[in-house]
């Protein structure tokens, strides 16, 4: 039975998002929602996974959990699920902050 899914991408590359296009529709740039079975939800996240590259991605589709959802991510070192007493949340890291060099004067 098809299922709502959500998918939020960043800085993908274009055939990627062509890809998703076939089985979802982008409401908004780098937002693909669609109504999919299981099967092609995960195969849709395998491709999402292998071609991420530098971009980052998250998956958010129904489950039998307290929240009703899950949460998947991809490509994105700062932003990962993380299970807080069976509530899943994201977890973000703090960036490394540039160090400013000064030039002699």
């Amino acid at each position: 039975m098809p299922t709502m899914i959500v998918i939020a991408t960043t800085a993908v590359p274009d055939h990627l998002r062509g890809a998703l296009s076939r089985w979802t529709s982008e409401v908004v740039s780098g937002i693909f929602v669609g109504s999919v079975s299981a099967r092609v939800r995960d195969e849709l996240w395998h491709a999402v996974t292998e071609v991420v590259g530098n971009g980052a991605a998250v998956l958010v589709h129904p489950a039998a959990t307290e929240q009703g959802y899950a949460i998947r991510t991809a490509g994105s070192r700062r932003r990962t699920p993380a299970d807080f007493d069976g509530l899943t949340l994201i977890r973000m890291t703090a960036t490394p902050k540039v160090k400013e060099t000064q030039t002699p004067s």
